[in-house]
């Protein structure tokens, strides 16, 4: 009878098991259950009738909270221990503490070690994918970011050399017609065009050949020292272009430096391109801490819708992503006497702070 008993109840408490997944507190306290029932049938409990309640307590352990763990492994341990003292009070009590204590406290201590070590892994693992997915992103911003910058300096030279050689072929067209004697003039002028931006080309593509090809051009970035150069060109083709200064010149990072150049190159192409007039004026202010370059025109109010094969507006893109890249802003719109005006202003230093209404005036 005592060993049929004991099978039933060992029996009873590892069906239970099957049902830890779903409720593990629950299936717990049944197994403790079994195993305090063999406890007051006065059998000697040890780890192999006690492995239902053990593994319950390991099970707990590794599925649910810390707290919930500690609670079932000392009421299992306190309780089956108390019955055994109890019900055998001539047993040595050192070594029921001693041993109950230790086989019964261990399935949780393992539990908590294995569900530390799954949730570490599991956050390791998450923080690498976070990691990966950041640098990812970064990545792709970064080509994103090159891609707009390359197509911003690509625009600049290839429309500006590009509108100014158009214009010039059409002049020498028309003075091989009506004045051959001035065309072999055009044509230099319309060479030295198509020379520049070749020159200007290779040096912009030569910025993608730099890392490890020392026989890419280094040549500096244009700025406000070339200005009278790009004027020249322009007046090459016939473009009157009269420049005013306003306060004392300020020193300009080479990132300015480049951005006031390429939107002066960029608003008087396209007053070469749109504006149908021969004369523009250029208007550098400088204060202590902000300059504002103004290019007007008294032509043509502004810039031709889209027609079949042509994309308007990169120009305008592309003035205001450069200056917005240094801390400067743009506006652009038709004047209030009529043409079409451009203005920027720019920090002259990298502490600036934001221009005032009065530094970059509202068109």
């Amino acid at each position: 009878m005592p060993d049929t008993f004991v099978v039933v109840i060992v029996g009873l408490g590892s069906v239970s098991l099957l049902l830890h997944r779903d409720h593990p507190r629950l299936t717990t306290a049944f197994t403790t259950v079994c195993a305090l029932a063999l406890a007051l049938a006065g059998i000697q409990l040890n780890p192999l009738l006690q492995a239902p309640c053990l593994m319950s307590l390991f099970l707990l352990a590794l599925r649910t909270d810390r707290r919930t763990a500690r609670i079932g492994a000392f009421t299992a341990t306190t309780t089956l221990l108390a019955t055994t003292l109890i019900h055998d009070p001539e047993s040595p009590w050192g070594l029921i503490i001693i041993g109950m204590a230790s086989w019964t406290l261990l399935p949780g201590a393992v539990g908590d070690a294995v569900r530390s070590n799954t949730e570490y892994a599991a956050a390791a693992e998450a923080r690498a994918e976070l990691a990966e997915h950041t640098r990812e992103e970064e990545a792709l911003r970064r080509v994103s970011e090159e891609r707009l910058r390359m197509a911003r300096d690509l625009h600049d030279v290839v429309a500006h050399h590009i509108a100014l050689a158009a214009t010039q072929a059409r002049t020498t067209k028309y003075l091989m017609v009506h004045h051959p004697e001035r065309a072999p003039e055009m044509m230099k002028n319309l060479c030295d065009s198509t020379d520049e931006a070749l020159r200007e080309l290779r040096a912009t593509v030569g910025l993608l050949r730099q890392r490890g090809d020392t026989d890419s051009p280094r040549d500096p970035a244009p700025g406000l020292a070339q200005l009278p150069d790009l004027l020249g060109s322009f007046e090459r083709t016939g473009l009157s272009v009269d420049v005013t200064t306003e306060g004392n010149a300020q020193p300009l990072s080479p990132g300015v430096d480049l951005t006031a150049y390429r939107v002066i190159q960029e608003a008087l192409t396209n007053v070469t391109k749109h504006a149908g007039t021969t004369s523009a004026g250029v208007h550098l202010a400088y204060t202590r801490s902000w300059m504002t370059i103004t290019v007007v025109n008294d032509g043509r109010p502004g810039v031709p819708a889209s027609r079949p094969g042509h994309v308007a507006g990169y120009g305008l893109i592309g003035m205001r992503e450069r200056a917005q890249s240094v801390g400067g802003r743009l506006q652009a719109g038709p004047g209030a006497g009529g043409g079409f005006t451009v203005t920027l202003g720019l920090p002259t230093h990298k502490t600036a702070q934001h221009p005032s209404a009065e530094e970059v005036p509202v068109q």
